[in-house]
């Protein structure tokens, strides 16, 4: 239970602040967030925006029960609370998609004062495919294309979208208890990745979802109008057979899918740069001081991932810049 007003942050609080520091102080706009990790998402989002008039302060919802999560941020935004000093930022999830079905949905679609990432999660920016070279690059210090990310994830995710369209059904329609999100996860797995044969796991992952899709079909018989007009709704709204990974769960995504991959392809980079060293014309002193060099150098996968932010020139990441813009007009 927050103990001062301070604790219980409300928009005409920070607006009342803003007014006692003065008309030449810059304006400050208070921008709540689900966890640590999305305070510097969000950062990269909101900095573009900051000048002699305004600035955002990216925070946490509460100091005092240390609560976390979307419900904990969207609390703040009922009643007398909202207001233009004080803004929402959070993951999509399914919310996006399901266009307010739900109650959730709808506060996070219909507020002026919260803002959402399209896609599902923070974590598919950070997997946005283009930037994965360079993710490697910046792990390995190897600039060696050894194998295509788009080309992959364009067959990765229009294998995966038949499935997509009906974990999106299931969700609107509420028969999720049928086919969770879980479940299409562990349909999606591309266990058993190769970096020299891509093409099995594919031809896996088709197969899990054909035999999938027609379960699916058994379950629900007579819903193939609805399915076909969803999966052209979903379109509209920016999922496209080729980018389908970026609207699956984003822990799944990046734990189970690109992290596993990444870490593939950059084992095979730092290999061949230490065969490189190995075979070098010098003496094993040098060898030894050049080997020791670049493996203080090499960086963590998954740490890399994380502070990725080649998503900068992702539609989506820039959709949701053109959200802030035109709130602060």
């Amino acid at each position: 239970m927050p103990t001062t007003l301070k604790d219980n942050i409300s928009s005409s609080y920070v607006e009342a602040a803003n007014v006692l520091r003065g008309k030449q102080a810059r304006r400050r706009i208070v921008a709540y967030v689900e966890s640590y990790d999305d305070i510097y998402f969000w950062r990269t989002v909101l900095s573009r925006f900051e000048n002699d008039r305004r600035y955002f302060e990216v925070m946490l919802p509460s100091k005092v029960n240390l609560t976390r999560g979307k419900k904990s941020v969207l609390m703040n935004f009922v009643g007398d609370h909202v207001g233009p000093d004080m803004i929402a930022c959070v993951d999509a999830d399914y919310d996006y998609l399901l266009q307010g079905v739900t109650e959730q949905s709808r506060r996070v679609l219909q507020s002026p004062y919260v803002f959402h990432t399209y896609v599902y999660a923070i974590e598919n920016y950070q997997c946005y495919v283009p930037s994965l070279h360079d993710v490697c690059v910046a792990v390995t210090l190897n600039d060696h294309r050894i194998f295509d990310f788009r080309e992959y994830f364009r067959q990765y995710s229009e294998a995966c979208f038949p499935l997509f369209v009906w974990s999106v059904w299931a969700y609107r329609t509420g028969h999720h208890s049928r086919f969770s999100l879980t479940d299409f996860n562990r349909v999606t797995d591309p266990g058993g990745f190769s970096v020299q044969n891509p093409e099995t796991s594919l031809l896996k992952i088709k197969r899990k979802v054909n035999t999938k899709v027609r379960e699916l079909q058994r379950m629900f018989p007579g819903n193939k109008e609805a399915y076909l007009k969803l999966k052209d709704e979903v379109k509209q709204l920016g999922v496209t057979p080729q980018t389908t990974y970026l609207f699956m769960q984003g822990h799944h995504l990046f734990d189970t899918v690109v992290a596993p991959i990444v870490t593939k392809v950059c084992n095979q980079l730092r290999q061949e740069r230490q065969n490189e060293i190995y075979q070098a014309q010098a003496h094993k002193t040098q060898k030894r001081n050049e080997m020791s060099c670049y493996e203080n150098s090499l960086q963590d996968v998954k740490a890399m991932l994380k502070k990725n932010t080649g998503y900068q020139q992702c539609d989506l990441f820039l959709k949701v810049q053109e959200e802030v813009r035109r709130y602060l007009l």
